[in-house]
């Protein structure tokens, strides 16, 4: 089932008092981490610390323990529910989710429910984790590797993360339909972590989060055609990461890819023009090497065409998407069909000019 990214607009006048959010226009806000460290919690025995878009929130008592109950609007595709007045940079969120599919038999609905973090308040940026309980324990293992999924919106939704970066941004996590299921997820500059059921390694990491707010809200979130119960959340807030938007990609770079196949390493000198960069790479895969692709706040995604070194060499395709942040950049990068892993890269300084 295909999980659009576009979400209902609500009134983002009222909302951002009641969230102390302040943005203008399509502007990414402004405002510092939160400044207040303390843990807050939601037990969410009722309704009253949610803002609700897109479906309503019920108090109900759901397997022994009161709870909130998320279902959509008739027409809409999705609910988002923000804690009142939980704002978070770096940290953790935790609490306990349920889920139950109520769509006809012999329709096939995996489930979706999850949590979003650094949301703004009309729900068109943020960054998600969320489950699909329902392929966890399917018969096919590529179905079962689709039960927890990293999203961002706008632009990377679950169909473009899994087309160009196949398997980076969800896997496998062991997760029952209509039983409480404790989810944490922790949150550090441009990395996050999902924990499932207490444990203590990670489900799903996710080096260089796509989303360009670096700090908004909190909100659950569900699906059409199931019920979603919420129990028990804590939202704390940790010290903020040394990270920020804007980083400039013009420059000469040393990058070192460290795929699963070898190690490489090149230069690449690129120049932006507003949101487009050219440039050249040099080093393994060829020489001055023509390079194109997109900044957006600090973050890129660059293109070029080389040859990879086999018998007989054949011509191939790298993408690397990634974070600048000063003169440091890392994200992901792959040769198309040959390899993939982690890039890491230094802008030359005065000092290490050739």
């Amino acid at each position: 089932m295909k999980l659009p990214i576009s979400r209902i607009v609500v009134a983002a006048a009222a909302l951002s008092v009641i969230l102390g959010f302040q943005y203008a226009g399509a502007q990414a806000p402004e405002t510092a981490a939160p400044a207040n460290l303390t843990p807050r919690s939601f037990p969410l025995t009722d309704a009253d610390n949610l803002i609700v878009s897109g479906g309503t929130a019920e108090a109900v008592e759901y397997q022994g323990r009161k709870a909130v109950r998320l279902t959509t609007q008739p027409g809409k595709e999705d609910v988002f529910a923000f804690l009142k007045g939980a704002q978070i940079q770096d940290g953790t969120i935790e609490g306990d989710i349920a889920l139950k599919i109520t769509t006809p038999p012999g329709v096939r609905m995996p489930g979706f429910v999850g949590i979003a973090f650094r949301a703004r308040p009309d729900t068109s940026h943020y960054e998600m984790f969320y489950l699909r309980p329902g392929n966890s324990h399917a018969e096919d293992q590529a179905m079962r590797n689709h039960s927890v999924q990293y999203v961002a919106a706008p632009g990377f939704d679950w169909y473009m993360l899994r087309r160009q970066w196949p398997w980076i941004y969800e896997s496998h996590a062991d997760l029952q339909m209509e039983s409480w299921i404790r989810v944490r997820i922790d949150v550090r500059g441009r990395a996050a972590r999902l924990y499932v059921n207490g444990s203590e390694n990670p489900s799903l990491i996710v080096n260089g989060l796509k989303g360009e707010d670096l700090q908004g809200g909190v909100a659950l979130w569900g699906y059409a055609g199931e019920e979603a119960w919420f129990s028990n959340f804590t939202v704390s807030p940790a010290k903020a990461g040394p990270v920020t938007n804007d980083g400039e990609a013009s420059g000469v770079w040393n990058v070192v890819f460290a795929s699963d196949y070898g190690r490489y390493q090149g230069s690449m000198d690129l120049h932006r023009d507003g949101s487009a960069v050219k440039g050249t790479w040099s080093g393994a895969f060829g020489q001055s090497l023509p390079v194109n692709g997109t900044w957006r706040k600090g973050y890129v995604e660059l293109t070029f065409n080389g040859t990879w070194d086999d018998k007989p060499p054949a011509a191939m395709t790298a993408t690397l998407a990634g974070w600048i942040d000063g003169d440091s950049a890392t994200g992901r990068m792959k040769v198309e069909g040959r390899a993939d892993g982690q890039w890491t890269a230094t802008r030359k300084g005065t000092g290490d000019r050739e």
